[in-house]
């Protein structure tokens, strides 16, 4: 059976962001040389779901769609699965099976666990208990999406020595970055560690590199160090193979997608949570960010 691995990324306004999952593609392609792999993305870029569920099914009579995304909100719960169910009526000799997302897991843990341990050696190594850690996410108006983040935020906390872990948002919901860093100035902390939880560079990045300036200058008794989008980390390109490797080897059931999905209309490509100059960037060249080409399968 000839079959095709359809990646998914987000999209973003900012062209470096659908440079950045090309060349994450590419990477990956080039790590699985038997794997035919295709991209496409959900919004903001020249092909997007519906054309790359048609590129990817020719010559093909099994699709395996991928999504490249961290939390399951609209475009994961509703607007893909819409997508490929539509695709199945089109298409109906071709098996379309639906990967899972990349979720909350061990390996996003490993992540971000050594994201803080670099953003501490920035620091100079300061007292845990005096450095306060925000993990930085999108925002959703899908609770569940949220609740994810939550979770990881829960996690980072376990596995450290860090007393306060707290969790913001850049858009949608709240609490947002400056409210919890001006809790954390007033529980006294010396330190704060900014931990975005986003995959590649974007708008949104941009963003919190200039919210962590100001608050620089609005904090000159605080210390922070900003972490970077986490893409290109080994432990993604893993994640995205053992996926598939599970759906191919037949160990790893596909997302179920029903035959109603394809009745799901939207507005704004599927997903209710637009913020204004939204997308799923993600930034480095900040203080704690560091090249990010090492891509290993």
């Amino acid at each position: 059976m000839t079959t095709t691995i359809l990646l998914v990324g987000h999209g973003s306004r900012e062209q470096s962001g659908n440079d950045e999952i090309e060349r994450f593609t590419a990477l990956w392609r080039e790590s699985h040389p038997r794997w035919r792999i295709e991209l496409c993305f959900i919004e903001f870029a020249d092909v997007e779901v519906e054309e790359g569920l048609a590129r990817a099914s020719r010559n093909a009579q099994r699709v395996i769609v991928v999504p490249l995304i961290l939390n399951a909100a609209g475009h994961v719960n509703m607007e893909i699965p819409a997508h490929i169910a539509r695709a199945r009526q089109h298409l109906p000799g071709v098996r379309f099976d639906y990967a899972p997302h990349l979720g909350v897991c061990e390996p996003i843990l490993a992540i971000l666990q050594r994201q803080l341990r670099q953003c501490m050696h920035v620091l100079d190594m300061p007292d845990p208990t005096t450095t306060g850690v925000v993990l930085l996410g999108r925002g959703s108006s899908d609770r569940h999406a949220n609740g994810e983040m939550a979770k990881m935020a829960r996690w980072l906390q376990e596995e450290s020595q860090h007393e306060i872990v707290d969790l913001a948002f850049t858009g949608i919901t709240f609490p947002r970055l400056e409210r919890v860093v001006q809790r954390q100035a007033m529980l006294g902390l010396r330190q704060i560690v900014v931990l975005p939880y986003y995959l590649f560079t974007g708008t949104l990045i941009q963003r919190i590199g200039r919210q962590v300036e100001h608050l620089r200058a609005q904090y000159p008794q605080i210390r922070f160090a900003l972490g970077s989008y986490f893409g290109f980390e080994p432990e993604i390109a893993r994640l995205l193979a053992d996926r598939v490797q599970g759906l191919l080897s037949g160990h790893l059931e596909a997302v179920p997608v029903s035959d109603e999905a394809a009745q799901w209309v939207t507005h704004h490509h599927g997903d209710h949570d637009h913020d204004h100059g939204h997308d799923h960037g993600h930034d480095h060249g900040h203080e704690c960010a560091h090249p990010h080409e090492h891509l290993h399968p």
